[in-house]
């Protein structure tokens, strides 16, 4: 028996995309908020949704472990957590049904239920978390379980059900914001031998021929791109020492063996001097393991910024590239140029170093001809990789509020493939699907070349992964160039198509009425 059970609802089976890419990752936000309680006395057992089969898997955990707390902790690192999929949304909705018939007392925290606090405490949860979770999780379960003598009233950051709530009307009750950890060293290393580690490895290393694992080193992003969603952290941005970071990643290698490390920071080595003290920690630690992470392309051109990252053994890096039409990233106040992307891609190359660019259609104002633009710049510079997205209005944002006339009813996506237009904008949502198969199948083809005749001249880079075999590697070239002309066909007649006409929500009967978005924390 433990006193407390903390889950999470992302469950990587139900979002198709990414159960085919089978690249898994454990909870890390879960398992911070499970050391931090451990570290505060508590008895904590854990759920991990992401490689269980169902909501089924987190009842037959409350009947094992028989808290007094069940506890839906979010990860809320996690891009998808923050998107707040349909999917994942009933299946948290689900799991805090079976906590309730159970008699449980039901805590959830993340991303989703921030913004929309009223849903979850409408299907039964009792409290929710609001933003930054770990210290408001800490003081409640200690005034719940009367370890503390703090009045629930006094806790930051809560929402709850309370019927004598003041709003007319709404039957919550909403506590002033709580200000976010500066001192991220002072928050134990995640509880990783709570997680089944030996299964993540054999997954990754059946799929792929090596082993991730997952990493932070900051917490939020200080920029201001006008459709990120920022109900976690807000605008602030706190990162911890590199010798706190060097610490976890000898702790992970000596542990757990893994042959790669994802840090899923939205920014990482913002601050200035970081990447340096980091990369001279790695070299002085002997710490061999090569990274992925994410950055701007204005901060990689700063003086020394690429050579840190080499030396600290960065393998990919990941930018926001979002579009090549300079018009675009203007609208969107990314704060970078497109200019700024082919210098900062040419760069990385030069030094070894792997790209990959997140790139973003339907962007308010976007036309054929921004669209062409992209195109351009991604065979332009060449990437390494890319991700596909549609302009996603999320609660809290400038975009979000530009476009709230336009709203209907389904403001969200059931999974990550969904690519489905949520607002009135350029195009249909049949002509952005087709768009990311044309781009792919472009793409996925300049990739087939190139290994191709790297491969013949003897000059191939050094892969963590399987080497895609000679005859696989030409019949992907031959099958993407074969399809291409039919399905850019098929994107032009798309393009003909009228937009969908979106039904708006009236304000008195929408699903928010009772859930407007969280205060940002100070």
């Amino acid at each position: 028996m433990s006193e407390v059970l903390i889950g999470q609802s992302y469950f990587l089976r139900f979002d198709s995309k990414l159960w085919q890419a089978m690249q898994p990752y454990p909870p890390l936000g879960s398992l911070y908020a499970a050391a931090h309680l451990r570290a505060r006395g508590y008895e904590v057992a854990f759920f991990d949704a992401m490689l269980a089969t169902s909501e089924a898997e987190w009842a037959a955990a409350l009947e094992q472990h028989q808290p007094r707390y069940a506890v839906l902790f979010e990860d809320n690192f996690n891009y998808l957590s923050k998107m707040c999929l349909l999917r994942m949304r009933q299946a948290a909705f689900t799991m805090i049904e079976m906590a309730r018939r159970r008699g449980l007392t039901v805590i959830v925290c993340g991303a989703d239920a921030s913004d929309h606090y009223g849903r979850y405490l409408a299907k039964g949860a009792d409290f929710v978390v609001i933003g930054e979770g770990e210290i408001t999780l800490g003081e409640l379960l200690d005034h719940l379980s009367g370890r503390s003598r703090t009045q629930l009233e006094g806790i930051l950051g809560l929402a709850r059900r309370d019927p004598a709530a003041p709003d007319a009307g709404s039957p919550w009750r909403v506590h002033p914001p709580r200000p976010v950890l500066r001192d991220l060293d002072a928050l134990p290393f995640p509880a990783w031998d709570l997680v089944d580690l030996d299964r993540y490895r054999h997954t990754w290393r059946r799929h792929h021929g090596y082993f991730s694992m997952n990493m932070v080193t900051t917490r939020g992003c200080p920029y201001h791109c006008n459709w990120c969603a920022k109900p976690i952290w807000g605008q602030r941005y706190n990162v911890r020492s590199p010798e706190n970071v060097v610490a976890e990643m000898k702790l992970l290698e000596a542990g757990y063996g893994p042959d790669h490390i994802w840090f899923m920071d939205d920014i990482m080595g913002l601050k200035p001097g970081w990447l340096a003290r980091f990369a001279d920690r790695v070299q002085t630690e002997g710490v061999r393991l090569p990274f992925k992470s994410l950055q701007r392309v204005d901060l990689l051109l700063k003086d020394g910024t690429i050579e840190a990252l080499r030396r600290a053994g960065a393998e990919q890096v990941w930018v926001g590239a979002e579009s090549g039409a300079q018009s675009i990233l203007d609208a969107m106040e990314k704060g970078t140029n497109v200019e700024q992307i082919h210098q900062a891609t040419a760069a990385l190359h030069a030094a070894g170093i792997q790209v990959g660019f997140f790139l973003q259609f339907g962007y308010p104002g976007e036309t054929r001809e921004e669209i062409r633009q992209t195109l351009q710049m991604v065979r332009a510079s060449r990437p390494d990789d890319i991700g596909i997205s549609v302009s996603y209005p999320l609660p809290g944002t400038t975009f979000f509020e530009r476009v709230r006339p336009q709203l209907s009813r389904r403001q969200n996506w059931q999974d990550s493939a969904d690519l489905a237009m949520l607002y009135d904008g350029p195009f249909a949502t049949g002509f952005y699907r087709q768009l990311h198969r044309v781009i792919h199948k472009e793409f996925r083809s300049r990739q087939a070349a190139s290994a191709l005749l790297a491969r013949l001249r003897g000059k191939e880079p050094v892969s963590l992964g399987h080497r895609t075999p000679t005859p696989r590697l030409l019949a992907r070239l031959v099958y993407n160039l074969a399809s291409l002309p039919l399905a850019r066909l098929r994107l032009e007649l798309r393009a003909r198509q009228p937009q969908e006409t979106l039904t708006p929500v009236a304000p008195e009967l929408s699903p928010e009425a009772a859930a407007t978005p969280s205060p940002q924390p100070e």
